[in-house]
């Protein structure tokens, strides 16, 4: 019993050993998303807070409600084939069993020039919450058909002028050279390393 116990712990530092995580927050008071898709508002305000002083307000600014507005918080670049990104990010709505609901998702972007480079959808979470005020929504990716890099969204289902907050937005990716992970108030590259990274950036 001993010797599984060891040989469970000796595995779950080796997993530990592989993986950096990131964790981001909006506590510039500044920045908001790295980009989108359809129309929205992006703000960063301080009277909706899961944790820190700032947050992400992301509201559909279409006329008709027709779309899914997307707002890009995280750019993975130098992923390969069999690589796991892991996402995890706090949301708000108080709407039970109605719109707006948000959810995290992602898609496939191979351009590392680019972020509004689109290489496929990548999927997310199907759930939209409760709406009773804030929980955590989580998704992992594994990499597949070459992709190279992975956009992270936020989105929102929702009539025009509906409002969801997103705030502690954590990110686990490959602890390998070559790995960059960008957030909206900037960037960082991945440094392969013997034990696990954890960096926050705000």
């Amino acid at each position: 019993m001993k010797k599984l116990l060891l040989l469970a712990a000796i595995m779950m530092l080796a997993v530990a050993a592989n993986a950096a995580t990131y964790t981001y927050g909006w506590e510039d008071g500044t920045s908001t998303v790295l980009s989108g898709f359809d129309l929205y508002e992006a703000t960063n305000v301080s009277d909706v807070v899961y944790d820190g002083n700032y947050a992400l307000k992301f509201a559909d600014a279409t006329v008709d409600g027709a779309g899914t507005p997307q707002g890009y918080v995280c750019w993975v670049r130098g992923l390969l084939d069999g690589d796991v990104v892991s996402a995890s990010i706090a949301r708000y709505d108080d709407t039970p069993d109605a719109s707006p609901s948000g959810r995290i998702w992602g898609h496939w972007n191979d351009d590392p020039l680019d972020v509004d480079g689109y290489a496929g959808s990548a999927s997310g979470n199907s759930d939209y919450g409760l709406g009773l005020g804030w929980d955590i929504t989580s998704f992992d990716w594994t990499v597949s058909g070459g992709h190279t890099g992975l956009v992270i969204e936020v989105r929102i289902y929702s009539n025009p002028g509906d409002t969801v907050w997103y705030d502690n937005l954590e990110v686990i990716v490959p602890d390998r050279d070559g790995v960059e992970v960008e957030f909206p108030g900037g960037y960082v590259p991945v440094e392969g390393s013997t034990m696990s990274s954890i960096k926050a950036l705000y």
